[in-house]
Order: C-alpha cells, then structure tokens, then sequence
C-alpha cells in the first residue's frame, strides 16, 4: 500500500524517503527486492552462539524468575518491531538471543546482561550498532524500559508469552488454495460461508509493494487487515478470497520487473479461478482493492463485464504525480510542519518528478544527492557520528532512491491516471476514505472518483469517509506515519460495518 511507512512504500516522494536514515529499526513490507538497504538491525546467522555473562554477586536469588522465553516489541517514532528475546541462567553465568522475525534474524546473541533487583539490562551487536536495553521488571510481571541503538531513542516491552488456547471452531471453511496467471502461481486463502452455496464473493487486493495474503505490516505488529476483512464478511455469508502477492508466502514470480498491470493481471485469474467454482456465484464476484488495489480493482472492472461490485479501500483517482505531490504535502502537514515548509517541499517534488518523467537521471541524482546531503546536516551529530561515513550513506540513499523511481512499477505508476479505467466502470461501487488520511487524500480522490464514474454513466455510486480514518484505517489523531505503530493494530470497527452494510445491500445470499 502506498502507506508502508515513512516512504518505505514504492509510492513514496524523493524528499520524503530521506526519512528512511530516521528509522532504521523500521521493518520493510514493502521494499523490493533487491533494493539498496536501509540502516536497520541485520540478519544474524541462526546458528549464533549466546554470549555468556557473569552476574554481579551482589544480585539477588529472584534473577532466575527473568529465565525463559519473551516476547514483545521496540518501539521508534513511526516504527513497531516485534521481537523474541531468550534467557538462560546457569551457575550464576546469565546468557541470552533476540530475534527479530520481521527482518528474518534469528539467534543474535545477547551479551553484558545484568541483573540486579527489579532492573535488568542487555546489550546486542557492538560499535556503531551497539544496541542497549534498559528494562525494570513490573508488578505484572512484563518488563519494559528504554531501548537505545546508534544515538535513537525508544522504548522496549517484554511479557511472557501467552499459553496458547484451544480456538473456538471457525463458523465457516477455510481452504488452501492456489491458481495460476501463466507462469505465475498464486497462493491464498478461501473462506467459505457455512452451507452449500454458491456464495457471492469478494477478492481481496493489497497495495503497492509485496505483501502476504493477510496485508500484515510488520512495523505495525498485529495489524492484518485483509485477515479481519474476510473473517468478518464470510460469517455474514459472502465467501471472501486473499491471496499472497508474487514473491511471497507461497505465490511465485518475480515483482521486481512487474507493473500494476501485471498485477492486475494476477487479480483477473483470482476471478477466473472463482468463477470456475461450483460454491462459488459467478455472476456475483467483487474486488476490494486497498490503495493500489483500488487502482488494479479499476483496471478489471473496467475491461471485465463480470465483474460484480468495486469497494475502493483509499484507492487513488488521480495520476500518480498528483498523489505523490499531494501526499508529500500532507505528510509534511501531519509531521509538525508549517504550510509554507510543505508548499516549498511540493515545490520541488515537482521538480523531481518532472525530472522522472524527462528521464533526466543526472539532474535528478544531483538533485536528490544536495537534498540528502542538506538533511544528514540537519541529524543531530550523536547520531550522525553513529552513522558511520557521511558520504556513504549520501551515496546509498541516493542510489536506492534512483533504483526506485527508475524501477519499472514507478514508470507505470507515476504516469497511469485510474481516472480513465473509472470512468468505464458501470458496476456498483464503493468508494471509502480516511479524513486523516496522509497517504491518499480524501478530498483530492474522492472527488476524482465521483467525477470519473459519473462519466461512466454509473448510477450506483456510494462515496463515504470516516473522518479520523489513517490509510490503514485505524482510528488516528494526525494520520500521520508516526501513529501506526502506536495505535491499535485493527481496523476500525466503523469501517467493517460500512462495508458490511453496503455489500449484503446488494448481494444475494443462497
């Protein structure tokens, strides 16, 4: 989606992703393959071995309760990130791992761990990535305490993990089920209402980027949309389809040289596969697409008849230059900025993305290199000299900016107006928006989205915004990226019932 976070998004602006060296705990859902990384905690071999360290032997005799396994999270301005962390005490010698399942690091070795009455204390990595917790226990028993890494400061919380408990029976089927787009295999998750059908159904399309079936986030832990989307639809009776994207979870394909129109490609023999289906009404199949799925739900239902009903979740209507500059603005806004600063920054976001569309590659890398060059100057100098080589970083932030807006997917976005497919599609839709939302502005799309399908002649056309909305609709204060992580990890529950209310008003349950 075009909201991942702080422009770790392909749909990000050039001034924006700079933001990328202030959170570099931050996990990527949505950075391709390949790309120029980031500084943010690296992948350590599983197979590390524990640091052991001694305890002071004035500790008390309490320290073996913090022995075993936790689990929970640090936390950055604009960035959650999920963590395990493993205790061992043996004959006074404390040693212990951390892993971090969003960046795939598994075993990475604890090491100076201390104890002493309710404060317990740990460190990971060495020089510059140095990174220190500092915890107290609490009277629940979780701990929690200050994380810094680098000259950044956060905050840790660690509990015990849960006893896992017998699941109640889902009142409904899930299948595992995969289809192909030539060569391109799909992999997914089919709910089916209880009963024998045919269903209606609804095909569940993420945002940009590479996302699994659920459209988890995992700087947003917990957050699964599509999860809570399809569960509460097919226990209302509508059969609900989720996919993982090409390269992901058990799809195949190579999204590194793909476009939206492949994409929408996959999307279109996600409903051939549904059609073919006993259980399943062909002549009552939709799409939901969120973000840039409402671009490839466009797309579909403008070329395929079929196709029964369109639920645009913060789906663009305008082009892709527009939403970047618009979103460059608004973001600038919910960030503490002064609408002078972010006028001046669309300014030249403009500039940039015109060099884009000229294919002027060296402009656009002078550009960007005086831009990256103006904000690193701005990082206070504890954490610049943690940086390690200024001009390095200046290089690495401006090669995987190019390699971005360079990028197939990029040339395709920034230039394909939804406007056009709208304006052909017929079949009743749903548009919904967030008032806070940063990433796709209400205002601007859900104006263009009327425009376009009354152009269409479309005369069942609902347009609605849930005023506190995020892109990820949750319910917000800004909208700005930095909440995400601190917000609950849900949707909010006004935006279900507005798609509930306005799918089963217009489909035919058996």
């Amino acid at each position: 989606m075009f909201s991942s976070v702080q422009s770790r998004a392909r749909l990000f602006g050039l001034l924006l992703s700079v933001l990328l060296v202030l959170t570099m705990m931050a996990g990527c859902s949505r950075q391709p393959a390949e790309q120029t990384p980031t500084p943010e905690m690296p992948t350590m071999p599983p197979t590390a071995e524990p640091v052991p360290t001694t305890i002071p032997e004035a500790a008390p005799v309490a320290e073996p309760a913090l022995v075993g396994q936790w689990q929970g999270k640090i936390a950055l301005p604009g960035a959650g990130l999920e963590i395990i962390v493993a205790l061992v005490e043996q004959d006074g010698v404390w040693s212990g791992t951390i892993d971090v399942p969003a960046q795939g690091a598994a075993g990475i070795p604890l090491h100076d761990i201390t104890v002493e009455g309710d404060a317990v204390r740990f460190e990971m990595l060495s020089g510059a990535q140095l990174a220190a917790f500092d915890g107290q226990a609490q009277p629940d028993g979780s701990i929690s305490g200050a994380f810094t890494q680098s000259g950044f400061e956060g905050t840790f919380e660690l509990a015990r993990p849960q006893e896992p408990t017998t699941a109640e029976p889902l009142p409904y089927v899930e299948e595992e089920v995969t289809f192909q787009n030539g060569d391109v295999t799909l992999a997914g998750t089919l709910t089916l209402p209880a009963g024998d059908g045919p269903f209606p159904a609804l095909i569940l399309l993420s945002g940009s980027g590479q996302q699994d079936r659920n459209e988890a986030l995992p700087i947003v832990p917990g957050y699964k949309p599509f999860y809570e989307i399809a569960d509460t639809l097919t226990r209302q009776g509508v059969a609900v389809l989720r996919y993982d994207d090409r390269g992901v979870g058990g799809s195949t394909g190579d999204p590194t040289t793909a476009t939206s129109a492949d994409f929408a490609d996959d999307a279109e023999a996600a409903f051939r596969f549904l059609q073919d289906r006993a259980d399943i009404d062909g002549e009552q199949i939709g799409m939901l697409g969120h973000s840039e799925g409402g671009i490839l739900a466009a797309m579909i239902a403008a070329r395929n008849p079929d196709v029964a009903f369109v639920i645009s979740m913060a789906g663009t209507a305008v082009d892709g230059y527009e939403t970047v500059v618009k979103q460059v603005e608004r973001l600038a806004l919910a960030a503490g900025s002064s609408q002078a600063d972010a006028d001046a920054a669309t300014v030249q976001q403009r500039a940039a993305l015109d060099m884009v569309l000229a294919q002027d590659w060296d402009g656009l890398e002078a550009m960007a290199t005086t831009i990256v060059e103006e904000q690193i100057a701005a990082i206070p100098a504890e954490q610049l000299a943690a940086m390690g080589d200024k001009d390095a970083l200046v290089q690495q932030q401006v090669a995987a900016q190019l390699q971005a807006l360079q990028s197939p997917w990029y040339q395709f976005f920034l230039s394909h107006d939804p406007a056009d497919d709208l304006a052909r599609v017929t079949a009743p839709v749903l548009g919904i928006f967030g008032g806070n939302d940063a990433q796709v502005d209400a205002d601007q799309n859900s104006t263009a989205l009327q425009a376009a399908l009354e152009r269409a002649g479309n005369t069942d056309v609902t347009i609605q915004v849930l005023p506190t909305a995020n892109h990820l609709f949750q319910d917000a204060v800004t909208g700005g990226v930095d909440e995400y992580a601190a917000l609950p990890p849900q949707l909010m529950p006004e935006f279900l019932q507005a798609i509930s209310q306005w799918l089963l008003a217009r489909v035919q349950l058996p």
